[in-house]
């Protein structure tokens, strides 16, 4: 397996354990004070059903939209970093700068940390340009 294929599959397991962590984070604050927006959950629980999700849970559903914004790029982009063979080392100092920075931001957003979570966001993106830019050179080259 090349270097850049590694890295890239590390990187790819730790957003997804980041974002596993956001939902069971969901959960947690759900569980602990037994407040569910849906029917079916708080009946289960034997509770009333919440007119309104938890502060927690609303601000890990946006760190999660988030995500879903931003990662799928990172892995089409990877992707087509280790199918075209850019440059190792520049491919894999992206994947990780990427992931460390989306893994801050989502620390920082939890936290309601600004500016920091604003400079995150602004170095996960910088990491996606970063990667089209290695595309488009190798896909140019061809």
């Amino acid at each position: 397996m090349s270097e850049p294929l590694t890295v890239y599959a590390l990187c790819v397991l730790v957003l997804f354990a980041k974002m596993l962590g956001i939902s069971c984070y969901q959960g947690f604050f759900r569980l602990r004070h037994l407040a569910f927006t849906n029917l079916e959950d708080a009946g289960f629980f034997q509770r009333a059903t919440s007119q309104q999700e938890l502060p927690q849970v609303r601000r890990a559903a946006r760190a999660w939209a988030n995500d879903l914004e931003n990662i799928p790029l990172f892995f089409v982009l990877g992707g087509l970093c280790v199918a075209l063979g850019t440059a190792s080392s520049a491919s894999a100092w992206l994947f990780c700068t990427f992931t460390a920075a989306r893994v801050m931001h989502t620390l920082l957003y939890l936290g309601a940390r600004q500016p920091w979570r604003t400079l995150a966001y602004a170095v996960g993106v910088c990491c996606l340009l970063g990667l089209a830019g290695l595309v488009a050179g190798k896909a140019v080259a061809r």
